[in-house]
C-alpha cells in the first residue's frame, strides 16, 4: 500500500477505508494446464513443466500414478478432466480441492481467461470489465493509460474504478510516483489478490481505497492530482460516473494541466445506433475540460487548461 496520499500525509489520514491488499498465492489452473498434465498422466507420468500462477512463471509439477503433486499436496488425476474441459474458467487449488475463481454474492464475480499468456479479465454478472475483442486486458489497459504518459512521471494518480488493478498498476509502472485507486466492492478486490496479474498492487507507491467514487470524490482535496484514469461499468450499472455532477468535481480535484482519461463503451452502438461517447464530451465540456473522443481506444481525452478557473 502506498505510504502517504494527496493530503499529504501518511495513508489513512484522509481514506477511511484503505484496504490492505494481501497477495493468495494458490496454484492455479487453467484449461490448456490441465490438458498438459492429464497428457503427462497417459504417459505414465513424469515431471511437466507449466505455470500455475496464469502464465507469469513456469514451475515443475510431478505426474505418478492417479496423482498430480502440486507444491507439496496431492491431487487426483480425474480432478482436472473437468478442468480440461471448461475453457474459460480459472481454477484455484484451495485444501486438496479446485475450485472456480468466482463469488456469488449480490452479483456474479467471474475470473476469466482471455488467452494464453496474458492477464485474464473479471466478469461481473457476464459482463466483461475490460475490452477482449482484438486485445488482451493488459495491452487495453497500457493502452489507455499511456495516453497520460507525458504527465505521469512523478505524479500523483487518481484511478477511480480499481477492478483488478491493471491501470494502477501501469500508472506506476510509467512513472507515477503515488495512485489512489478506489474500488467500492470487496468482491472485487478478493479476486484480484488471487490474481497473479493483481499483484503489483502491493506496490509501495499504490494506495487502495475500498470506497464508492461517486460518495468519495467530494471528501478529495482541490487540485490534488495530475492525472485522473477514469474506467467506470458501463453507464447501464454505475450512470451516476458519467453525470455533468461527476465530472465537475473530476475538474475541481485536477490540477491545471491535467489529465483525465475516460473509457467510454459503446453498448448499443451498432444495434440502436447509441453514441454515449457524444453526452460524455458534452459534459466534460460543460465542467470545464478540453475533451475529444478517440474511437480507436474508445476513450475521451480530456485536459483542465492552465489558468482555467
Amino acid at each position: 500500500m502506498g505510504l502517504y496520499n494527496p493530503c499529504g500525509v501518511r495513508a489513512g489520514a484522509c481514506f477511511r477505508e484503505v484496504y490492505s491488499f494481501r497477495r493468495q498465492p494458490y496454484p492455479l489452473f487453467t484449461s490448456e494446464v490441465a490438458v498438459d498434465l492429464l497428457s503427462a498422466a497417459e504417459r505414465g507420468g513424469g515431471v511437466v513443466e507449466t505455470t500455475i500462477d496464469l502464465w507469469r512463471s513456469r514451475e515443475k509439477v510431478e505426474v505418478s500414478g492417479g496423482g498430480v503433486m502440486v507444491r507439496g499436496e496431492a491431487v487426483p488425476v480425474e480432478d482436472f478432466r473437468r478442468v480440461a474441459r471448461d475453457e474459460r474458467s480459472v481454477y484455484a487449488l484451495v485444501s486438496g480441492e479446485l475450485r472456480k475463481v468466482e463469488v456469488r454474492a449480490e452479483h456474479f464475480y467471474k475470473l476469466v481467461k482471455s488467452g494464453v499468456g496474458h492477464a485474464p479479465t473479471l466478469e461481473i454478472d457476464g459482463i466483461h470489465m475490460h475490452r477482449v475483442k482484438d486485445v488482451y486486458p493488459e495491452e487495453d489497459a497500457y493502452l489507455k493509460v499511456k495516453n497520460a504518459s507525458s504527465r505521469l512521471r512523478n505524479s500523483v494518480v487518481l484511478d477511480t474504478c480499481t477492478g483488478l488493478g491493471y491501470t494502477a498498476i501501469w500508472a506506476a509502472k510509467l512513472g507515477a510516483s503515488t495512485i489512489i485507486t478506489v474500488e467500492k466492492d470487496v468482491n472485487v478486490l478478493k479476486i484480484a489478490e488471487i490474481n497473479p496479474w493483481s499483484w503489483e498492487l502491493d506496490s509501495g507507491n499504490i494506495t487502495i481505497v475500498n470506497d464508492d467514487t461517486s460518495r468519495l470524490i467530494y471528501s478529495l482535496p482541490e487540485e490534488a492530482f495530475h492525472v485522473v484514469i477514469h474506467d467506470p461499468p458501463r453507464f447501464s450499472l454505475a450512470g451516476e460516473l458519467y453525470s455533468g455532477e461527476f465530472y465537475a468535481e473530476l475538474f475541481r480535484i485536477l490540477r491545471p494541466g491535467g489529465i483525465l482519461i475516460h473509457y467510454v463503451g459503446q453498448p448499443g452502438a451498432r444495434s440502436r445506433g447509441l453514441r454515449l461517447y457524444r453526452g460524455v464530451v458534452e459534459r466534460l465540456r460543460a465542467a470545464g475540460f478540453e475533451a475529444r473522443w478517440s474511437q480507436e481506444q474508445r476513450i475521451v481525452v480530456a485536459y483542465k487548461r492552465r489558468g482555467a478557473p
